[in-house]
């Protein structure tokens, strides 16, 4: 990931906030946003969703790989192989090596190698 320069913060997305059990169950209801009449507003919560769901689906991703590179890890006596893990996930084997590495790139980004 690429840090945004010192002095200039990248703005946050809105809050993902959990929408109660009956809200759910109603398959028209979705964050209160049919409920918006000012189109304005409605633009503006919509787009903060959008920006929020981007960056919670960036950082499971993340989060992925970085499981998948510790399922893989050879030190492991419980190692997966990518196949194994490329099929726990719904991914192809190609896809799991991908996300191996990518994950492996992480956690030694991070120090956790």
């Amino acid at each position: 990931m690429t840090e945004a320069p010192q002095g200039h913060r990248k703005p946050r997305p809105a809050a993902l906030l959990f929408e109660p059990v009956e809200a759910v169950a109603d398959p028209e209801h979705f964050f209160d946003l049919e409920a918006m009449d000012d189109p304005r507003a409605l633009l503006a919560r919509a787009t903060e969703l959008t920006l929020a769901f981007r960056a919670a689906t960036d950082r499971a991703v993340e989060y992925q790989a970085l499981a998948a590179a510790q399922l893989a890890d050879p030190r492991r006596f419980d190692r997966m192989t990518p196949g194994d893990i490329a099929e726990r996930a719904g991914w192809t084997e190609d896809y799991a090596r991908k996300m191996i590495e990518f994950g492996r790139g992480l956690a030694r980004e991070d120090g956790h190698a």
